[in-house]
């Protein structure tokens, strides 16, 4: 899921009920990180298939990639998110 919070994009994934917010733009060529699946806890890009553990942050393909994780508090059913 993308959330978009003052003019920056997130994504939000749910991991069998551990809520994770990620960047939501993929560095390796600006992709929608919040449009793209997501198969267990890892999020595809849907550009270039690029994969990140959205537990981590880190890129499958190279562990010198890592996106920035922000806390996530879950309460009256509403996600938010702690973003600077």
């Amino acid at each position: 899921m993308e959330a978009v919070v003052r003019g920056e994009s997130y994504a939000v994934c749910n991991v069998e009920g551990d809520v994770h917010a990620l960047e939501g733009t993929c560095p390796h060529a600006g992709g929608p990180l919040g449009q793209g699946a997501l198969h267990g806890d890892t999020l595809v890009c849907p550009w270039h298939a690029w994969e990140y553990n959205c537990r981590t942050g880190v890129c499958l393909f190279s562990d010198d990639v890592k996106l920035a994780k922000f806390p996530v508090k879950i309460e009256d059913g509403a996600v938010w998110i702690d973003v600077p």
